[in-house]
Formats: structure tokens, sequence, C-alpha cells
């Protein structure tokens, strides 16, 4: 048992690695929140405008489909 928990106490030790330090997480959070801002803003300007283009394109492919099958 005591081998099972060294064997994963120095398995996880590089791990730590990966972890930023304290001082320097607070301004990785900073970076995502200010990412994560621009890239909403971003999104909610195209939202309408990719919709919208989607409307036009589908408009357009019905009118095609529905103009080549007359009865």
């Amino acid at each position: 048992m005591l081998q099972l928990f060294f064997a994963v106490a120095f398995s996880a030790v590089p791990l730590t690695l990966y972890i930023p330090p304290i001082r320097s997480l607070n301004l990785f959070v900073e970076t995502i929140e200010g990412a994560l801002r621009q890239s909403l803003v971003s999104a909610l300007t195209a939202y309408p405008r990719i919709r919208s283009a989607v409307s036009r394109l589908s408009a357009i492919l019905l009118r095609r489909r529905s103009g080549g099958r007359r009865d």
C-alpha cells in the first residue's frame, strides 16, 4: 500500500509544473476574460448578419427548387 502511495505521489509531482503560480494566475484570468468579452461582442454583431445570410440563401434555394417543379 505504501508503494502505491509513493507511486501516485511521484507521478503527480510533474503535473504541478503545468499549474501556474498564483501571482500569474490573476493575469491569466484577466486575459481570458478580455478574450471572452471581445469574442462575445463580435459574436453578437456577427449573429444577425449570419442569420440574414442564411435566410437569403435558403430563400434562393427554395425558389429554385419550387421553380423547377411546375405541375
